[in-house]
């Protein structure tokens, strides 16, 4: 879908559909749309009693006029409306001018749209018609929506509708990542496509294979990935901006491509869905691509540790002790804690290259799933004002995250090993928390570093807001509005 800034008035304006948005109790804005189709909408909201609650939308067909259709998007209370509302609404709008048969969808609102909601609407016209279907098959089309052609935004900021474009093409491909399947996509192939995606951006690739690895002592990611027939890689790109960089920062991504537990091994239903367990790294390449393209005056670092966790005859076992790459050594309690194995790897690889911050993105634990369910990541850290600037950029975005404690010495004594360094399991309680407290053994002293547990949120099994069943890419947005806040500070 393009989509391009327009002038045209909308009374003048003669095409497949528009789309309005409206506050909620406000109904002046509908007479920008010229006195033909204003009269008939406004008989149409009265005679429904449609007040433009948040997400609610109202399809007026007028067949024969100079508008085919018009959306009303409710956007709620003026007070209360985000810009999530704004992303929520394009994306509703979209999806049902899609299955209108429509090509072409004018954008508008009462007033000029600011930059950051001219962003959103870009954001969340693309995350809203994202389907991810290449494997459906062809013959029967008869059902599928066609996609839109055109989006013109009235009197949208140009700038903020082409940063948008970016941050939400990046996290679609994220989810075209995320959602391939492991007999797709295994350390091998993804490792190819971050490749691909590092040489068309223009930036720095360097892949670690198994022997590499082994020389330098990563025997984490090694033992992880032992018992599949693809060996583990890691993949480190970068970002150079063209003049002298302002900072370094790194972010760091889990990328088991599947993880069936291992010796341990997973129950169906939880297996169900492990091809999902490469979405910290699949994040991570996409955010790459964006920063290609978005240029800041930042050194960027990607890092992602790719593994296929099986039970082969290679597989770790619980009871191994594996010395990891700065040093420490791990007992192994359980073969499904592998993630935290992979990530310790990298995350002390990653502080070699010494950036101020290190983000690592991980679907870790179930337990943060229970603790703050499916709509919410857990994040984590050793400053309180990263921790604080992160959740900051959530609230733009609308991706929700909440903090958990590292502060509880009781409790860090549960990932403690009678006969190692650490322990890979802190058992039940706390899980998503001790789970962190191991991960912090392996950034390096003075790194600020900052964990999101995307567990749950990775993945949605439901429809709603920009969000189709599948890979949400969840994390991608907050990092790169992170980032800029953080280049500009």
């Amino acid at each position: 879908m393009r989509i391009d800034i327009t002038k045209i008035s909308p009374a003048e304006w003669t095409g497949d559909a528009a789309a309005l948005f409206i506050f909620e109790g406000e109904k002046e804005p509908v007479g920008i749309l010229g006195e033909d189709a204003a009269s008939v909408v406004m008989e149409r909201m009265t005679r429904v009693g449609f007040k433009g609650r948040p997400d609610s939308v109202l399809t007026v067909s007028m067949p024969g006029g100079r508008l085919a259709n018009v959306y009303i998007v409710g956007l709620g209370s003026r007070k209360g409306a985000t810009l999530d509302s704004w992303r929520r609404g394009i994306a509703v709008s979209v999806r049902q001018a899609e299955k209108d048969r429509n090509k072409v969808l004018m954008v508008l609102g009462a007033e000029p749209f600011s930059p950051e909601v001219s962003s959103a609407l870009a954001e969340g016209a693309l995350l809203g018609e994202y389907r991810f279907d290449k494997y459906k098959s062809k013959d029967d089309t008869s059902e599928t929506p066609e996609p839109l052609e055109s989006l013109l935004v009235y009197q949208g900021d140009e700038a903020a509708v082409a940063r948008g474009a970016v941050i939400a093409q990046a996290q679609n491909f994220a989810r075209d990542l995320a959602n391939e399947p492991g007999n797709v996509i295994n350390p091998s192939t993804l490792s190819e496509k971050a490749r691909k995606m590092a040489e068309d951006s223009g930036i720095e690739f360097k892949l670690l294979d198994e022997k590499k690895m082994k020389d330098l002592g990563m025997n984490g990611i090694i033992s992880v990935g032992g018992g599949s027939h693809t060996p583990p890689r890691l993949i480190h790109m970068v970002y150079r901006p063209s003049g002298e960089p302002s900072g370094k920062i790194a972010f760091v991504g889990k990328g088991l491509t599947f993880d069936s537990g291992g010796l341990n091994i997973k129950p169906g239903e939880f297996m169900r869905s492990m091809k999902g367990d490469k979405t910290g790294a699949c994040n991570v390449i996409a955010i790459m691509k964006a920063v290609s393209e978005l240029k800041p005056d930042m050194e960027v670092h990607g890092f992602a540790g790719v593994a296929e966790n099986m039970p082969g005859g290679g597989a770790y076992r619980p009871d191994d002790i594996i010395r990891m790459f700065n040093g420490k050594t791990v007992e192994v309690d359980n073969t499904d804690a592998e993630g935290r194995i992979v990530l310790g790897d990298v995350l002390a690889y990653a502080s070699r290259q010494e950036p101020s911050v290190i983000v690592d993105m991980a679907t870790l634990t179930g337990a943060c799933v229970v603790a703050l369910g499916p709509y919410t990541a857990g994040i984590f850290g050793n400053d309180d004002e990263l921790t604080a600037s992160f959740r900051n950029a959530s609230k733009i975005t609308g991706e929700r995250v909440w903090e958990l404690p590292m502060d509880d010495e009781r409790l860090k004594k549960k990932i403690r090993s009678d006969i190692a360094d650490v322990d890979n399991t802190g058992g039940r309680y706390g899980g998503a928390i001790t789970a962190a407290m191991f991960l912090r053994e392996f950034v390096g002293e003075g790194v600020k570093w900052l964990h999101v547990d995307i567990a749950g949120v990775d993945n949605s099994d439901e429809e709603y807001g920009y969000y189709r069943k599948g890979a949400t890419g969840f994390g991608v947005r907050t990092c790169l509005e992170w980032l800029s806040k953080f280049e500009n500070r």
